[in-house]
């Protein structure tokens, strides 16, 4: 296909499948906004083609997870190799790969966190669920980076992009644990549930929905150092990149804000952002991006993604 066509079919997907992402990738340079919807499109199709499911839908039958995930890997090598690959979305990633330098090493971070989906994996310590955090999120947030137009050797800034990631991560998380559980998944660390005194499988249960929103509470911590993180890499960026990733971190992590004062109630229905209140946080961040003054730190995060990264390699 054109590129053309596979810009309007990435803009699609990320239209229909996060429109909290859509909103802020509004803001972006064209060159740059199309990049990240190709980029896009290929994560979404990756998440969708492991849990067999449309768009972030209802899970399907998780009979052959594992093959999925050996066939999306073996698309997106066909895809960076130059081949059509016949998904749009994989064509969609050789594309942008071409044009800003992606690897199969970096799409390979990426996958990793498809295959511990795949192998029905549950974290034991806060380390484990942050090596999957860098995984599913992390890794995207450097492929970004990437395509801002960050230099792979720029290793700060790209610490700080893996954090906004983190950070998005952690976010959706606290929010999407009941669902999860609904799923069948859990990627609360099994010591945390041990510290609340949780029977196994139960942590969702009435009973025990005070002990969930401590648990939350620690995920939104945990969020809000990343976040703040992030920030100093936001301002590296060109206005127009900083005003759309800054945009998109006060969406996400108000979204965290929100499971964390809703307290036990959060679950009672799915926490979302309006579009008005999109709209007062894109002006928000201009309002930053255009001073551009990044946070002095009180608190640099526990996990780097070196750390991550090493920890994911020798697991």
């Amino acid at each position: 296909m054109k590129r053309d066509e596979l810009v309007e079919a990435s803009r699609l997907a990320i239209k229909q499948g996060s429109k909290s992402f859509s909103a802020a990738s509004r803001l972006f340079d064209r060159t740059t906004r199309e990049r990240v919807w190709m980029l896009y499109a290929w994560c979404r199709r990756c998440d969708d083609l492991t849990d067999a499911q449309d768009m972030g839908g209802e899970l399907g039958d998780q009979s052959d997870i594992a093959a999925r995930v050996e066939h999306l890997r073996q698309l997106t090598a066909n895809a960076l190799a130059g081949e059509e690959t016949g998904d749009i979305a994989f064509d969609a990633f050789g594309q942008v790969a071409r044009e800003v330098g992606l690897t199969m090493e970096d799409a390979d971070a990426v996958i990793a966190g498809f295959q511990l989906d795949a192998e029905d994996w549950r974290p034991r310590t806060e380390a484990d669920l942050m090596r999957y955090c860098w995984h599913v999120a992390g890794a995207v947030g450097v492929m970004m980076a990437q395509v801002m137009g960050v230099k792979r050797e720029d290793d700060d800034t790209l610490d700080r992009a893996c954090d906004l990631g983190l950070a998005f991560q952690l976010a959706n998380i606290a929010r999407d644990v009941v669902e999860d559980d609904a799923a069948a998944r859990c990627y609360l660390p099994a010591e945390w549930l041990v510290e609340e005194d949780i029977e196994p499988g139960q942590h969702t249960k009435p009973h025990h929905r005070r002990e969930l929103a401590d648990m939350a509470a620690r995920l939104v911590r945990r969020m809000e150092v990343h976040a703040a993180s992030s920030r100093i890499g936001a301002a590296r960026l060109p206005f127009r990149c900083r005003w759309a990733i800054l945009s998109a971190a006060r969406i996400y992590t108000a979204i965290g804000r929100e499971v964390l004062a809703k307290g036990p109630a959060a679950w009672d229905a799915r926490v979302y952002t309006s579009k008005t209140q999109k709209i007062g946080h894109a002006m928000a961040a201009f309002v930053e991006a255009l001073v551009n003054r990044p946070p002095k730190l009180d608190d640099e995060p526990r996990w780097r993604r070196s750390d991550l990264a090493e920890n994911a390699a020798s697991a």
